[in-house]
């Protein structure tokens, strides 16, 4: 199985002469989603998937959607790990993935703290939008999964089908994301997996 690549804001390729199709993508977050959270991951050793992820995972590529990991590492720009530990986790999840016979296809990251201020960290939609082109992905037919407000956040100015799967207490880990976000998912649900049931039976 072929590894996912792996993005980070920067520039974008060039496109090829014949624009393949496009294609409805299921935008996921990381921490807290499709692994617990345990507050600046720092090593591939330290990664747990929520259970059910790796089934729900499997379940929307086999509906034909791309799944497409977006997530803010600002421990980058903190100086609490580096990219090279960051992609060392995302193939750590790779391998945890190929277990159960299925794929990311691909991670996007954005390396910088909030004050910097940059366009590619959630809420902020530039990688996403990297990635559409990148991947050929019609926003249109997409949606976003993710526990926090932000990911909510971001789909919705992007126009995507949003369904937020919250950890336990979210709303007092980050009471400025439920005061700022002006915004209410499509879908609520209580784990990753049934969150994809719930959107592929949304059509």
């Amino acid at each position: 199985m072929s590894s996912a690549p792996e993005r980070e804001d920067g520039p974008e390729h060039r496109p090829s002469s014949a624009t393949p199709p496009l294609r409805r993508a299921v935008f996921v977050d990381r921490d807290g989603t499709l692994n617990v959270d345990t507050h600046y991951l720092q090593g591939p050793e330290k990664v747990e998937l929520h259970l059910g992820v790796r089934e729900g995972v499997a379940l929307l590529r086999a509906h034909g959607f791309l799944v497409v990991v977006v997530t803010n590492q600002s421990g980058i720009s903190r100086g609490f790990y580096t990219r090279e530990a960051v992609e060392a986790i995302h193939q750590k999840i790779q391998r945890l993935m190929a277990e159960a016979g299925t794929e990311i296809d691909a991670f996007y990251y954005c390396p910088h703290a909030p004050q910097e201020g940059c366009a590619c960290r959630k809420p902020g939609t530039a990688l996403f939008e990297q990635a559409a082109r990148e991947l050929h992905i019609d926003l249109r037919t997409s949606a976003i999964i993710g526990d926090r407000m932000l990911d909510v956040e971001a789909g919705t100015r992007l126009g995507l089908t949003t369904v937020y799967v919250p950890e336990p207490g979210a709303h007092l880990r980050y009471p400025e994301e439920f005061q700022r976000a002006q915004v209410e998912a499509n879908l609520v649900a209580t784990s990753f997996l049934s969150g994809c049931r719930r959107l592929i039976e949304r059509g």
